[in-house]
């Protein structure tokens, strides 16, 4: 077997179809998730005026942060369908998880300092 062929790496039509389907149909699904947590994010903060915000800003992070990380996920399973051999699928994926690896530890100090504050903010004594 020549290297050429045996570096080839080919998804054949019928997978890649059905796995950009399953990739569409992903990403409706997570479309309908956001589109719950969201409402139910928005019944929460109506329930408790004195941590409102905080929990406006925790929550719309967070969702803002999971719609971001699955999109991520969905764009990378996308691109690993289009890929012509396994150094590109192997390339890909070390690219996709140092991303992922970054953005993490970003969200969870952002996320910390937003807890932070609301709880500084919900202990604070009343005028």
């Amino acid at each position: 077997m020549s290297d050429e062929v045996r570096d080839r790496f080919e998804i054949p039509k019928e997978m890649r179809s059905m796995a950009e389907a399953s990739v569409e149909q992903a990403r409706k699904a997570f479309e309908k998730f956001v589109g719950a947590a969201q409402t139910a994010a928005d019944s929460i903060e109506e329930r408790n005026a004195t941590v409102r915000a905080g929990a406006r800003d925790v929550s719309g992070k967070a969702i803002a942060y999971a719609e971001k990380n699955v999109q991520a996920s969905l764009d990378h399973a996308q691109s690993l369908l289009k890929a012509k051999d396994l150094s590109e699928v192997m390339r890909l994926h070390s690219e996709y998880v140092q991303a992922q690896m970054r953005a993490l530890a970003e969200q969870a100090s952002e996320i910390s300092q937003t807890v932070g504050k609301a709880a500084m903010d919900a202990a604070k004594p009343k005028a």
